[in-house]
């Protein structure tokens, strides 16, 4: 037995039980983070004194909706590689990636992978599951500029004044041009293959063994296809997933007895969510509140009113979905067992010329302004997933 097939017979024997230490690890990390923040807690539950509940249930319900938007947003883009994961395991993933994005640091970076991890346990390959990370994320960044960039026109004089326009529409056209070279499959592997060739150059990483089945990956990205009426489905849960929980931020200001400043609440929400994926705070946890509650008030939104409302719907959309999510996280972990696996279909597409390696053989987000993802899947796949300790064969 080589070394290498050693190394990874040891870490599947021990990976049943190191899973358990990590995830209490982490777990026990995240509390830790959050208790830092139990004065915004406290904020909120003085200043919610007096609540309309009728609209906080309804605002509670388009949250709820939302999540599920998203969930079956990322179940769409499985079965389009043909494995179909049930509603309730692909929401219990979708609530476990957004707890772990919205309170661990560097949470945006670990809850793709978790979410990687938790699609091939339910039967996809490393190219599916991968691919379905980062679908999920372009059509999510896409759809959210384009509120953002409506939002915009809705309230242009205003928002040119607060040099939101300019920064919304610069973002709008890159995730307008990263949609297309995801959607364009020999666009996408060339993309991927040169820069994958460029990191061997200037790293000399990665060689052998690993080259040879990231380059298997690749070729088997041209296999996943989205017909004209998949995509059209996609883009609908993607953009209610985003409305719905506009819609939650909105519900948030009849429930405390204001006015809603529709004017500029798209805009406002638009440049609030893509603050919550600067890697400040886990979730963009104070830079949402403040970024929201700044633009609103600055279209018409009352001061007082407006900060009560903002902190009603971050309980809603952030802190209630905490527990839930980790509530999830616990019940993947004692009960998800991993499915079979689908053979690889071939690619369709011959490998354009450029794409890495000779092998013929044949990739999810957390929510809240659902993350980039910075890692490679493909690396991040469990060991436990192989029966005879070597790597898990390409599927998903």
């Amino acid at each position: 037995m080589t070394r290498t097939a050693r190394w990874r017979a040891g870490v599947r024997r021990a990976w049943p039980v190191a899973k358990y230490v990590i995830g209490l690890g982490l777990a026990a990390l995240a509390f830790y983070q959050l208790a830092g923040h139990k004065s915004e807690l406290n904020e909120a539950s003085a200043a919610l004194g007096h609540l309309r509940w009728e609209w906080v249930l309804l605002g509670a319900a388009a949250e709820a909706w939302s999540f599920l938007a998203f969930a079956l947003l990322q179940r769409k883009m499985l079965r389009a590689g043909g494995v179909d994961v049930a509603v309730g395991p692909i929401a219990a993933i979708t609530l476990a990636a957004n707890s772990i994005t919205n309170s661990l640091p560097a949470g945006s970076v670990i809850a793709p992978v978790y979410s990687f991890r938790q699609f091939r346990r339910q039967g996809a390959d490393e190219a599916l599951a991968g691919w379905s990370v980062v679908a999920t994320f372009v059509a999510e960044s896409v759809t959210l500029t384009v509120l953002a960039a409506i939002g915009a026109s809705v309230a242009y004089a205003k928002g040119a004044s607060l040099d939101l326009v300019g920064v919304i529409v610069t973002v709008l056209v890159l995730a307008i041009v990263m949609g297309v070279v995801f959607v364009q499959k020999r666009v996408l592997v060339r993309t991927v293959s040169a820069a994958l060739h460029l990191c061997q150059r200037l790293t000399r990483w990665p060689r052998g063994e690993l080259a040879a089945h990231m380059d298997r990956i690749i070729l088997r990205l041209t296999a996943v296809r989205l017909s004209p009426r998949q995509m059209a489905g996609a883009v609908r849960l993607a953009l209610a997933n985003w409305l719905l929980d506009c819609g939650c931020l909105a519900l948030s200001f009849p429930a405390v007895g204001a006015g809603v400043p529709w004017k500029g609440l798209l805009l406002a929400y638009g440049a609030g969510q893509l603050a919550a994926n600067l890697p400040i705070t886990p979730g963009g946890l104070g830079v949402v509140e403040g970024s929201l509650t700044i633009a609103l008030v600055a279209y018409g939104g009352s001061a007082p009113s407006t900060v009560v409302a903002v902190l009603l719907y971050r309980v809603l959309s952030f802190w209630l979905a905490l527990p839930i999510g980790w509530g999830a996280w616990t019940w993947l972990a004692l009960t998800g067992r991993p499915h079979p696996r689908p053979m690889p279909a071939a690619a369709v597409d011959p490998a354009p010329p450029g794409t890495a390696g000779t092998g013929t053989a044949g990739t999810g987000t957390a929510r809240t302004g659902s993350a980039g993802t910075g890692t490679t899947p493909a690396a991040a796949a469990d060991p436990a997933d192989s029966e005879d300790g070597t790597s898990p064969a390409v599927d998903r």
